[in-house]
């Protein structure tokens, strides 16, 4: 398998799920997380409803001598999420999964900024980083130095923006200023490798969306007036079959500087 699969830091373990595409890449890394000697886990994203995917994630944590204690969600898109409740049932039928969006947990707890996760002994923080969705969260592995970002931040390529860019470019600075604060080790994306400079990785980021940006405005300026006509000129070089996911991160700069002006 790729070898993506199996990557990870001291307390954390990428198990790769078998969904390649455009929009998913290699597929969605599926994280167990937990302490050393600890006897529970902690799942971020169980991934798409696969049942061979969903079981090998069961079985890996069997084959550790340790069992789920709990599932998180980054955000409820189906490629990270849609699984979930399947998952828990596979891992015993009494497992929770938190997320911000209450339409994906299971159980009364949810997810929000300032949360401390602590099930088997981890320490795991709670950062909302909105942009990717609204419901996007990020967590912090802080005994690894480790950033789990979900989809606001990917192992290569760019992120598609389902919701504000303004939030969007937001939660990368502030990411940015948390990296740089803590020194932070390494990056855990929800699709492709890890990412071992945090800060080089988010001023790539920061950097790319403001150029594409200013090629929106500029496609404005000479005459694009739909998002279709600006994915037409800014994206020309693209393959055509991520030119609709396109149109969903323009439509969000177009709302961007609408509100500017």
């Amino acid at each position: 398998m790729s070898e993506i699969d199996g990557m990870g830091t001291e307390r954390a373990t990428c198990v790769l799920a078998p969904n390649p595409s455009a929009m998913t890449l290699d597929g969605t890394n599926t994280w167990i997380i937990a302490e050393p000697g600890a006897d529970e886990v902690v799942i971020v994203d169980p991934g798409p409803k696969d049942g061979k995917h969903l079981r090998r994630v069961v079985d890996t944590v069997a084959s550790q001598g340790r069992r789920v204690g709990l599932v998180l969600l980054t955000h409820g898109h189906p490629d990270h999420a849609a699984g979930a409740a399947k998952f828990a049932d596979l891992a015993g039928g009494r497992v929770k999964v938190r997320a911000l969006d209450p339409r994906h947990r299971l159980g009364d707890e949810g997810l929000s900024e300032g949360d401390v996760v602590t099930t088997g002994g981890l320490e795991l923080r709670v950062m909302e980083t909105p942009g990717h969705t609204d419901d996007s969260l990020t967590f912090w592995l802080p005994a690894d130095g480790a950033v789990l970002t979900g989809d606001t931040v990917l192992g290569y390529g760019s992120t598609v923006l389902e919701g504000k860019l303004g939030d969007y470019l937001n939660s990368l600075d502030r990411l940015r200023a948390f990296s740089a604060e803590v020194e932070a080790a390494t990056i855990l994306p929800g699709h492709g490798p890890k990412l071992d400079d945090p800060l080089a990785a988010l001023d790539h980021y920061i950097d790319h969306r403001r150029a594409r940006l200013a090629q929106v405005e500029a496609a404005v300026a000479a005459g694009a007036r739909t998002a279709r006509e600006v994915v037409e000129r800014v994206y020309a070089d693209v393959d055509k079959a991520l030119w609709p996911a396109a149109e969903w991160s323009v439509r969000s700069q177009l709302e961007y500087l609408e509100s500017r002006r």
